[in-house]
């Protein structure tokens, strides 16, 4: 497996193919304005040169020194391979090396994998956003990132 940095268009051809994502149309002009005039990063992870794998992270200018993980998939069939852990591992490097001491991501009480995973490595609960529906409530977590450590 291999992460590159690379375009918003490789990663849209992952985001079509992972179902809980589907509410976000795969199209560039719903991407771009969230990150758009905003230092930001795009890696996509690749099995045998076949994307599987995104994640898209930017600068929210909150003059924090933090960077936030914004949109990240796995396509179902390659998941609990070490797609997210390295791109991941590859936003941490990133990070450091642009300046950046803490990682923030929020996501949905319903996305339980994906909690657990932020829990497993290193992520704390920062906030929680209430909705009417329960499992549709807004986690927030952020990470500090260690010069030396990932």
């Amino acid at each position: 497996m291999e992460v590159k940095e690379t375009t918003i268009e490789e990663a849209l051809k992952v985001h079509a193919k992972i179902e809980e994502l589907r509410e976000t149309k795969a199209e560039k002009e719903a991407f771009e304005p969230r990150y758009q005039n905003r230092k930001h990063v795009i890696f996509v992870a690749y099995e045998e040169k076949e994307p599987i794998g995104y994640l898209i992270a930017y600068d929210p200018e909150n003059g924090e020194n933090c960077f936030y993980c914004w949109m990240a998939g796995v396509e179902k069939a390659y998941r609990k391979r070490g797609a997210l852990t390295k791109m991941m591992q590859s936003l941490e490097n990133w990070m450091k090396e642009n300046g950046y001491t803490k990682m923030t991501i929020k996501t949905r009480n319903n996305k339980r994998e994906m909690l657990s995973y932020l829990v497993h490595h290193g992520f704390d609960f920062t906030q929680v956003e209430k909705r009417e529906n329960q499992k549709e409530n807004r986690i927030y977590l952020e990470k500090e990132i260690n010069k030396g450590e990932i």
